[in-house]
């Protein structure tokens, strides 16, 4: 999946994590607003702890905007709609 054409926008995230359950729509509203701009993945670090080390993970909600396979943008906490925004926009395809 991070190897796909354009970007790539992985949640990382755990059912027990509240700020997480908050971040979840605004990140979906994220993506469907930029639909065919940017994929949205989510990951569960609970079932791929693996994957979340291999990132460095160790702050929930951590979102990671991956180009190319490669990561470019990274916040963590529940962050504003605003603020992933902006770090999204430069590294959005065009749509």
């Amino acid at each position: 999946m991070l190897a796909r054409p354009g970007p790539v926008l992985v949640d990382f995230w755990a059912p027990w994590c509240k700020p997480c359950e908050l971040l979840e729509p605004v990140v979906r509203d994220l993506a469907r607003r930029h639909a065919g701009r940017v994929t949205l993945a989510r990951l569960n670090v609970d079932e791929h702890p693996r994957s979340a080390a291999r990132y460095d993970v160790l702050t929930l909600p951590t979102l990671i905007l991956f180009r190319d396979g490669a990561p470019v943008e990274r916040l963590a906490g529940a962050v504003k709609a605003e603020r992933l925004e902006r770090a999204m926009t430069p590294h959005l395809t065009s749509g």
